[in-house]
């Protein structure tokens, strides 16, 4: 259903509102009070003043029918009883553990043997002399041994011997940071 809009009446104006008296103006203090909340705050007041009086008075009460201070307690020592016998020991453990001996197996430190660090291992002497190149610029000296596999010739790119685990571990770091990879820590043995 279409609306023309153009022929459309004006709306009706409105009355305007009615304007109310302005009210009395409210309190600074807060809420406003009628009369009626004056009674009950004033009831509220007498009713406190007669709860205190009345309570004042019978302290007074109380002070003035028990003047006497009950007699103080004295407790009554009892008569002292001796200690019974110390019972006899059951247990043997403490003889026990003053006569036991214990031994201690203490493992082979690790860190105690010689460690020997290798880096790489090539079937061609070539690749092997690069490698102790690249390492000989970072300032370490490598050795290359020749090794007879199963399979051929092997050249072993070693560094060592170092005197324990945390040495050899300093230098595979230096190795590592200078692109390095790869290399292990043996325990050494001659060969």
């Amino acid at each position: 259903m279409a609306v023309d809009y153009a022929k459309r009446k004006a709306p009706k104006k409105r009355a305007a509102p009615k304007r109310k008296k302005p009210a009395a103006p409210k309190p600074r203090g807060g809420a406003v009070r009628n009369h009626s909340e004056r009674s009950v705050s004033n009831r509220r007041l007498i009713l406190t003043i007669i709860a205190f009086v009345g309570f004042i008075a019978l302290l007074v009460v109380l002070k003035m029918r028990g003047g006497e201070a009950p007699p103080p307690v004295i407790p009554v020592a009892p008569a002292e009883d001796p200690l019974p016998e110390m019972p006899e020991e059951r247990w043997r453990y403490i003889q026990e553990l003053e006569n036991k001996q214990v031994e201690v197996v203490v493992p082979e430190r690790a860190e105690a043997h010689p460690r020997l660090m290798q880096c790489g291992s090539f079937r061609r002497e070539a690749e092997a002399d690069a490698l102790r190149a690249q390492i000989a610029f970072i300032g370490l000296e490598s050795q290359i041994r020749r090794t007879e596999g199963t399979q051929g010739m092997w050249y072993r790119v070693v560094l060592g011997p170092f005197e324990n685990q945390r040495a050899a571990q300093r230098t595979n770091n230096q190795l590592q940071r200078a692109g390095v990879h790869g290399c292990q820590i043996w325990n050494w043995t001659d060969e």
